[in-house]
């Protein structure tokens, strides 16, 4: 297991995480997947999603070994 740190940032800010993750390489991937949807779902009340951010993984050296833009994590369907 290797420690994690995702990281919110858009083009001006970001947001560190100061929790570590552990967890295998391999499942990366899925859980900022999953984290982006659930930052997401908390925008929905107020019917505006803020696509603009990302998610950065850090690694314990502080090198990023995964990213993720929350347009990437969701799929729109027009009406």
């Amino acid at each position: 297991m290797q420690r994690y740190f995702m990281h919110l940032r858009d083009s001006t800010d970001e947001l560190l995480d100061p929790d570590e993750l552990m967890m295998p390489e391999e499942a990366v991937a899925g859980a900022t997947l999953l984290t982006a949807r659930d930052c997401l779902a908390h925008d929905l009340p107020s019917g505006r999603l803020q696509l603009e951010y990302r998610i950065d993984v850090e690694n314990e050296a502080g090198e990023i070994v995964h990213t993720l833009q929350f347009s990437d994590a969701v799929t729109i369907v027009p009406a």
